[in-house]
Order: structure tokens, then C-alpha cells, then sequence
């Protein structure tokens, strides 16, 4: 995150937050905005916001993808049976939009996507050689947030959550926990994000916990073991465990060092019981599966909030919802950068044409400063062919063919790399 300097005063602290909250940057730059006609805490995606919001949960998809999740959907409602059997109507009811009547049944809107889940598994039969099952989903769940509360992506009551359950043996649990925590730092790696501090979230007191001691010890003991085996340092903290079970949860803090949980690992003995989830072992008996949740960057909004303010607004070249603008210095060049754009869009690049009708050159290329590359198309370039690449970062390059620039762009977005450029291979 773009912090204040070391040293820095809670003044300059809170003007630098200020400056990067994802709030006035979202406005600012398209990304989203509200309606009090669609209502508090249900914010709408713009163009370049749902282009941030399609490469990052493409991105999640392959990252699960290749760890050996497979990918299901499921609906946002469900009968009130099927939340009462999960416990979240007894412990979450709170948090839950009211139950909507439909005949002679009541359903309501989902608050977690881990009932519909089991439901999938339980579907037919299992056999011990088919766990680890892993199963993701990128779906929308609902809050009854109090108004109080909502503001900007980070609190919302309409979640777009990137969520997995994994059912596996009692065995397996350990390894499956270890493997999606790193399956998180990877991806936060990957994305810039750096989180504060690593937290094991165990109940507190009052009733809003499952009563059942034995697998509260049971599952506190396995994530202990679990952050332990993956070396991170991380501090216990009562009363922030989900309703059915302790949970791994990874923090992260906005500029003015405000908290918040992005990820979350949990061990859960509760639901499986509760749903009756079985898988026939190697002895040929019925055995109980255990049920790893876990999200690698939690809800959309939220993640998408933090790497606004992460980078300004100045996205990684991968995740920039214009990847490359083209520049004809006159309307002689317009034709050709508007045919330039389409091999772009042809070859997956998010890419515009922003000609003169919009200014000067100094002001589109002023307007366009948070774009990864613009590519300056004069008369010479034009008819030669090339175009002269600006990056972000304030290098200019000489003149090169334009197919020859496209390629290199698309190979680092392509890679998902934090490089704006690399060096031309020797003997060029």
C-alpha cells in the first residue's frame, strides 16, 4: 500500500489515506458508485471497474484451477429449512435478511454458500478415493448489514464472495489447511497485497457458538498445527471464530491502519454432522468427512477496495482496466490507431484511442497517466509502421513496430508480471 514515509505524523497518515481512499478513487476513476434507488450498501460495477473485477476473479478461478479445485455454482436463495439444519438461522439469524414467503415454504437470501455445498456433496454416494474433494465457487451471498456500517466496497450487503469447501478425510485435514494457506500467499504475493498480521480466531463467551467443546478442541488443534507447520507468526483472539468452528483469518490494514480480514481458513467438524455427510472408506464403512472452508481473497468488493488503495488507482499492467492507450498525434493517424486498438482487442488487450478531438497531446497523455503504456502514433510512426511507446512509470522508448510492442505487452500481461518492460533479447 502507498503509506506515508516512515516517520511519518497521524496527520500525514490520515491525508495519505485520504488521498488513496478507494471511495473517492472509485468515483473518480469509473470503477463503481451507488444509487439511493438500488440502496445503501449495494453498489454498481462500472466498465473499467467490472474489467478489474472479471481479471481478478479469473485470475482466482486459475489459481484454483491449478491447485485441484473443480468449480461449481449454486443458488443465491434457499429455503429456511436447509439454513436452520446448517445452524446459521439459530446462531446467525441477525445477519440474515428476513425469510420471504413463497407458498407454503419460506426462503431466504443466502448468508453463506457452505450449506449449498453440502447439499452438492451429499448428491450421491462418496468413496474415500474421491477425497480431497475440492469444491469453489464464486458466489453471491447477503448481509443484513446496519446501515451504520456500510461504506464505499469494504461493507456491503450484495457479496460477490470467492469461496471453497474441501471434504476430506479427518487424516487429510491438516495437509488440505497447510496447502490452502499457501495457496493464499501465493496469491497475495502475486497481487501485491501484504497482510498485517495472521489471526487464530477461537469463540468468546454468550450463545453464539455451537456447544460442542470436543470439536471446538478438536479443530482449534489441527489450524494451530496448521499455522505452525507454515511458519507465520500469529496471535490468538477470542470471541472472532465462526459460529461452527475456529478459523484462520489473514488481515490486512488500509492506510489509516484500519483492520480487516481478506482470507480465512476454517476446520469444521460441525456442519458434516449436522447434514449427515458421509463417505464409504476403504473398509467399506461409513465415515464422517471433514469440511476445510477457505477463500484465498475473500469477497470481491473487499479485495478490490484494498488493491484501489494499494496502488492509487495505478493497477499492475495485468489488472489495469485500460491496459494501453493509443495516441494519434493528428486526425491523419486516427485510422490507424483505430485499427491498432482492434488487433489489441483481437489479441486480449484492454486497450482505447484517445485522439485529438479529446485535447492536446500533453493533455491526453496527462489524462491517460495512470494507464501502464500509451503508444504515440505520429506521421513517421505511422507510416513506418511502429509506434513510440510512454510507460507509466515516465521512460520513453524509441520508436518500435507495433507488433513488436504488442507482443512484448501481451507477454507481461500475460504473465501477470510487475514490470512495465524487459530489457530486448541479446543479439537485438
Amino acid at each position: 500500500m502507498r503509506r506515508a514515509p516512515a516517520g511519518a505524523t497521524p496527520q500525514t497518515r490520515v491525508e495519505t489515506a485520504t488521498m488513496h481512499d478507494h471511495r473517492r478513487l472509485g468515483r473518480e476513476l469509473d470503477l463503481f458508485d451507488t444509487d439511493p434507488l438500488m440502496g445503501a450498501g449495494l453498489p454498481y460495477w462500472l466498465p473499467d471497474g467490472a474489467a478489474v473485477r472479471h481479471t481478478l476473479e479469473e485470475f482466482v478461478r486459475g489459481c484454483e484451477q491449478r491447485a485441484g479445485y473443480r468449480h461449481v455454482y449454486s443458488p443465491v436463495l434457499g429455503k429456511r429449512e436447509l439454513y436452520e439444519i446448517s445452524g446459521h438461522w439459530s446462531h446467525y439469524r441477525d445477519d440474515m435478511f428476513p425469510p420471504m414467503d413463497l407458498g407454503a415454504e419460506q426462503v431466504v437470501l443466502r448468508p453463506s454458500l457452505c450449506p449449498h455445498h453440502a447439499l452438492i456433496y451429499r448428491s450421491r454416494a462418496r468413496s474415500y478415493r474421491e477425497l480431497p474433494l475440492r469444491m469453489a465457487e464464486l458466489g453471491g451471498m447477503y448481509r443484513s448489514e446496519p446501515s451504520g456500517v456500510l461504506g464505499g466496497l469494504t461493507r456491503v450487503r450484495a457479496i460477490q464472495l470467492n469461496d471453497a469447501h474441501i471434504f476430506c478425510t479427518p487424516e487429510q485435514a491438516a495437509d488440505e489447511a497447510v496447502a490452502a494457506l499457501e495457496l493464499i500467499r501465493e496469491a497475495h504475493r502475486a497481487l501485491g497485497i501484504r497482510p498485517v498480521r495472521y489471526r487464530l480466531s477461537l469463540p468468546g463467551e454468550g450463545g453464539k457458538y455451537v456447544a460442542d467443546p470436543a470439536l471446538w478442541e478438536r479443530a482449534t488443534a489441527l489450524l494451530t498445527e496448521v499455522l505452525e507447520r507454515s511458519g507465520v507468526p500469529f496471535e490468538a483472539a477470542e470471541g472472532e471464530a465462526a459460529f461452527y468452528g475456529p478459523k484462520v483469518d489473514v488481515q490486512i490494514a488500509d492506510g489509516a491502519g484500519r483492520e480487516s480480514t481478506l482470507s480465512t481458513v476454517q476446520i469444521d467438524f460441525h456442519q458434516p454432522e449436522r447434514f449427515g455427510l458421509h463417505y464409504i472408506g476403504a473398509d467399506g464403512a461409513r465415515h464422517r468427512p471433514v469440511m476445510v472452508h477457505r477463500s484465498v481473497i475473500g469477497s470481491v468488493e473487499r479485495v478490490v477496495a484494498h488493491l484501489i488503495e494499494l496502488y492509487g488507482g495505478a493497477f499492475p499492467a495485468w489488472l489495469a482496466p485500460t491496459q494501453l492507450v493509443l495516441l494519434p498525434v493528428s486526425e491523419g493517424e486516427a485510422d490507424q490507431a483505430g485499427r491498432l486498438r482492434q488487433r489489441c482487442l483481437d489479441q486480449g488487450l484492454r486497450a482505447e484511442v484517445a485522439g485529438p478531438e479529446h485535447g492536446t497531446l500533453g493533455a491526453r497523455i496527462r489524462e491517460a497517466r495512470l494507464v501502464p503504456y500509451q503508444a504515440v502514433i505520429g506521421p513517421r510512426e505511422a507510416a513506418d509502421g511502429q509506434v513510440a511507446l510512454r510507460l507509466r512509470d515516465g521512460r520513453r522508448l524509441a520508436p518500435i513496430p507495433a507488433d513488436e510492442a504488442l507482443a512484448r505487452i501481451r507477454s507481461l500481461v500475460g504473465a501477470g508480471s510487475p514490470d512495465l518492460w524487459e530489457a530486448a533479447p541479446a543479439g537485438e
